[in-house]
């Protein structure tokens, strides 16, 4: 389908017209997912899966525009990066240009430091902001798994007070016949809050959906039990040819652990099948900061948002 814009000047009859922005469907993944795996993305956020769990709560919506995917985020009111083969910056702010006349904000989010080193004249159309809140944290899956030097010394401690407390704990992937008490697990957490927070409301309702459609949407996990107790669950996804997207971690934190435990055994599921792990974004949290940085990330992706200065041009 097609949405009119604007009359082409000098020619009154005749109309510009732009794609109608769809929803994620699950019949979208095998086109999504090809662009993934042409273009190599190592953001979570073009991860099929993130996008069709979270797209109520975020607004997303997908076009294709000149061969290339463009997501746009609708509570925020940016887009994405084109995924694709490059544009550039003449043809970004040409995209910027027809967002505006698709009734979207032509700002661009999720774009890497590399293309403005190599376009260093993007800065005549576009203010460029650092968004350090929505880097997002890379590590080896081989250090995750041996845990070694001196600043993870605490973490290899608490992982063996686990194991001399519980030794008969057991680590089981997740299925189809015990995902209801990973569910469960997570919804109890949640009540267990006395006021608990929007994004954590939201984010069981990600949950949701998830597990919900967790074989085809090619979701994979893994449960810590103590006896017949879930303490702890981890839920994963493959994101490009060497790297796996952590996407839902939660741990009972009476089980002193546990969470060093279920970080640790995700590593050793993920070790044969990937080289790196993305553990998604901080956003700023200053305690979650403190926790992804104490894992030694082997590096940090941070993003730039290109604020478009011809907005009403």
């Amino acid at each position: 389908m097609q949405a009119r814009c604007d009359k082409v000047e000098g020619e009154p009859e005749r109309f510009i017209t732009f794609p109608t922005p769809c929803r994620f469907k699950l019949e979208d993944q095998a086109l999504i997912r090809s662009f993934v795996d042409q273009f190599q993305s190592e953001s979570c956020e073009f991860n099929f899966s993130n996008l069709f769990c979270w797209q109520e709560i975020y607004d997303y919506s997908w076009f294709t525009y000149e061969g290339r995917l463009v997501i746009y985020d609708g509570i925020s009111k940016r887009g994405f990066m084109p995924l694709g083969a490059k544009f550039l910056p003449e043809e970004l702010a040409s995209l910027s240009h027809q967002m505006i006349c698709m009734g979207f904000e032509p700002d661009i989010s999720i774009f890497p430091k590399e293309y403005m080193d190599i376009h260093p004249d993007i800065e005549r159309l576009y203010t460029i902001k650092e968004e350090r809140d929505h880097a997002e944290y890379i590590y080896r899956v081989d250090s995750l798994v041996d845990l070694n030097g001196i600043k993870l010394h605490k973490k290899r401690n608490l992982i063996s007070q686990f194991k001399r407390r519980y030794p008969d704990y057991s680590v089981i992937p997740l299925k189809k016949d015990n995902l209801h008490a990973a569910w469960d697990f997570a919804r109890d957490l949640l009540d267990a809050r006395q006021k608990p927070s929007k994004d954590l409301e939201d984010e069981f309702k990600a949950i949701e959906k998830a597990f919900a459609n967790f074989d085809c949407l090619g979701f994979e996990g893994i449960g810590l039990w103590i006896n017949d107790r879930l303490v702890a669950f981890c839920v994963f996804s493959r994101l490009n040819h060497d790297t796996y997207n952590i996407q839902f971690e939660k741990s009972d934190m009476h089980f002193k652990g546990a969470a060093q435990v279920i970080n640790q055994e995700t590593a050793k599921y993920l070790q044969n099948k990937c080289v790196y792990v993305n553990r998604e974004q901080d956003l700023g949290i200053k305690g979650l900061r403190q926790a992804k940085l104490s894992y030694e990330p082997e590096r940090l992706l941070v993003p730039h948002t290109l604020v478009f200065k011809s907005k009403t041009d």
